[in-house]
């Protein structure tokens, strides 16, 4: 994510026609849903932590729901203070552009409602629900994927405003989808599949196989990344306009299979790897990833901006990009440490 925004905002017309920041630059199809994937892997942790505390299915959607809706207006907010921080050259459109943290407050509105629809009435075990959850989160993410091209182009919903419709297909005020903005065909598809990873590492045999579960989520990794290669062929006959790099379910299946290998290299990073010396720094920046983002992005393409933008070579944007780096994790450190604080004094 740094490395993506930080070279995407400084380097110069000139410098953005290497190859270096066309390679830069692939890296940047992840962060995002990676992002939105892993909430979807955090409300299921949260909602079997609550189901086993006996909490009833409907005070647990409220709990996720309200989550959402919190996120979702910090990402309003976020807009205002871009906005803010912008003037005078900011349009006030701005304020209605669909953000990351904007899909990732409504993607966990929908997975709460979705939690809710799974758990049924009446005494179930969990293992039911479980399973009910997972099949229902990917059909759903199925269903978005599959319908994304079409929503994009021939089944655009150009009845509605724009600034609904930006939820939809991320068009804004222009006269087509903008595939930098975060809307709802395909985003939230990678929440739901994060809930079916999540509640997967619930069921017994997750639990009691600990390693062995992590192993079947990377083959089920490559697997995905191998079908989506397969079907791209027939990408074209399906539909009428198919953008791989941008709508296509085949490369939403691709990501979502290098997402959960990224998954699986995390765990293993943290039960074997440095993760096991007492500080990690995936576990350090994943602790405190929403005031990571939002502040950096205040020093990378905010007034604030540490470098100029669109004025650096390659070697001023990298020397930028450490700099962010070490103020980020600086950042992190220091919030929780503050935290712990709290939590002593309290």
């Amino acid at each position: 994510m740094f490395e993506t925004h930080c070279y995407d905002s400084w380097l110069s017309v000139q410098a953005k026609k290497t190859e270096f920041f066309r390679y830069s630059q692939m890296g940047g199809t992840l962060p995002a849903p990676l992002f939105i994937f892993l909430a979807g892997v955090s409300v299921a942790l949260v909602t079997e932590k609550l189901r086993g505390k006996g909490v009833a299915r409907g005070v647990i959607a409220k709990q996720v729901i309200w989550r959402g809706t919190e996120v979702f207006g910090l990402g309003i907010l976020f807009r205002v203070q871009e906005f803010i921080l912008g003037i005078p050259f900011s349009p006030w459109t701005d304020l209605l552009r669909v953000d990351v943290l904007n899909m990732l407050g409504l993607s966990m509105i929908l997975l709460g409602v979705l939690c809710w629809l799974a758990g049924g009435s009446g005494p179930i075990s969990g293992g039911v629900v479980r399973a009910r959850n997972s099949i229902l989160a990917l059909g759903a993410a199925a269903a978005v994927a599959l319908a994304t091209p079409a929503i994009w182009t021939t089944w655009r919903p150009r009845f509605l405003p724009w600034e609904v419709e930006s939820y939809v297909n991320g068009v804004h005020i222009f006269d087509k989808p903008q595939v930098w903005l975060f809307p709802i065909f395909p985003w939230v598809a990678f929440a739901f599949v994060g809930l079916a990873v999540g509640f997967w590492l619930f069921t017994d045999f997750a639990q009691q196989r600990e390693e062995l579960g992590f192993l079947a989520l990377a083959i089920a990794g490559v697997a995905a990344f191998c079908a989506s290669l397969a079907l791209d062929r027939w990408g074209p006959a399906m539909y009428s306009v198919y953008d791989y790099w941008h709508t296509s379910p085949n490369f939403f299946l691709a990501r979502c299979g290098v997402i959960v290998m990224i998954l699986c290299a995390a765990y293993a990073w943290c039960r074997w790897g440095w993760g096991q010396v007492g500080f990690s720094l995936i576990e350090q920046l994943g602790r405190t990833s929403l005031l990571v983002y939002w502040v950096h992005i205040e020093f990378v393409y905010g007034r604030l901006s540490i470098l100029p933008k669109g004025k650096c070579g390659i070697a001023a944007a990298t020397a930028g990009l450490c700099v962010i780096f070490v103020a980020m994790l600086g950042l992190s450190m220091a919030r929780t440490r503050w935290s712990a604080r709290r939590e002593l004094v309290g």
